[in-house]
């Protein structure tokens, strides 16, 4: 199992637009690949300095093979989309994890 994972810092001014848009667009663009089987969305529980705050989306897929196809086929459009929203106000860092 692979799961990547994406934090993304959050601006206060555009929190409820940004989880309405994950909910609503975003993640469900990812899921309609068919790369990922599950998906986790959350909020941090921290306080930050600056107001922001940060999400993280988990996806979850069953081989680095599926998880190469997405980033060749998909990832950079999807992201594309995010960043043209949101520009610098939803900052994103992305790893990947594998089960043992």
């Amino acid at each position: 199992m692979i799961l990547y994972n994406i934090t993304i810092n959050v601006t206060p001014d555009i929190e409820e637009d940004f989880i309405s848009w994950m909910r609503d667009t975003h993640i469900p663009e990812v899921l309609s690949t068919g790369i990922f089987s599950e998906h986790k969305f959350f909020r941090l529980l921290h306080e930050s300095e600056d107001g922001s705050t940060n999400y993280c989306i988990q996806y979850f897929t069953n081989s680095m093979e599926q998880m190469m196809e997405y980033e060749k086929k998909h990832a950079a459009l999807l992201r594309a989309k995010t960043q043209e929203r949101y520009r610098d106000k939803a900052v994103a860092f992305r790893t990947l994890l594998e089960s043992i």
